[in-house]
């Protein structure tokens, strides 16, 4: 099925694709090569550029530097380059999705930002540096902030955007606020491609327990986000 709906994309036959939860490991076990849905589409999409995973609920989105890589590889896959290219991305995400300019802000890596180089200079390094290029190139930025306390901040500075190191970062924050209306984007690609942020629940199967909310959702935004495209093509 993904291998179809990309092939559709490729040919200029889809305006967006919309896919169920997916498994990594069931993907793994069935012969699938990437790491997971958004390199798979890159791949067969012929993307060379960066793309990265951003997660939408309600009004706010969050984009990630870094996605479905070891915790432990975090630190090495981040650049002042990766961090700008996920803002970018991100910032068009919410253009698209509200036709306003998104206000952002980003998120650090280590504790406490690092304290100054105690417990890490990723911030000092790599970070800052990104964030002084965005305001350069005339984004909205707002920070460096906590990672733990960044979104605390999204009511009062009327925040559209963050942006997160890693994977967990955003995604306990967003499924906290709204586990069944999260939606994830593969950003960087030429088409809108969403899907419901939460697992494949292979503990309920056949339970007639599962909740639609999260397919509504990302149906809902795909379709927003292509009709947003097809005005801007």
């Amino acid at each position: 099925a993904l291998e179809s709906a990309a092939d559709a994309a490729g040919a200029g036959q889809l305006d967006a694709i919309v896919y169920g939860p997916l498994n990594k490991q069931a993907m793994w076990l069935a012969g699938h090569k990437a790491i997971d849905e958004l390199h798979f589409f890159s791949n067969r999409l012929g993307v060379t550029g960066f793309c990265c995973e951003m997660n939408n609920q309600g009004a706010l989105w969050t984009a990630r530097v870094t996605s479905h890589i070891p915790l432990r590889a975090v630190a090495d896959n981040i650049s002042v380059e990766s961090i700008i290219a996920a803002t970018v991305a991100g910032a068009r995400a919410v253009e698209s999705s509200s036709g306003k300019r998104a206000r952002i802000a980003v998120a650090g890596l280590n504790p406490h930002l690092g304290e100054g180089g105690a417990m890490g200079t990723e911030e000092i390094e790599i970070i800052l540096p990104a964030v002084e290029r965005l305001k350069e190139l005339g984004y909205d930025v707002a920070g460096l902030y906590p990672a733990d306390t960044v979104f605390l901040r999204v009511g009062p500075e009327k925040l559209d955007l963050i942006i997160t190191m890693f994977h967990d970062q955003g995604q306990i924050a967003l499924k906290t606020l709204g586990f069944t209306n999260t939606s994830t984007v593969l950003g960087g690609l030429p088409l809108p491609i969403v899907t419901a942020s939460q697992g494949t629940a292979y503990d309920i199967v056949g339970q007639n327990r599962a909740d639609p909310a999260g397919l509504t959702a990302a149906f809902d935004l795909a379709h927003r986000l292509a009709i947003a495209a097809r005005k801007a093509a």
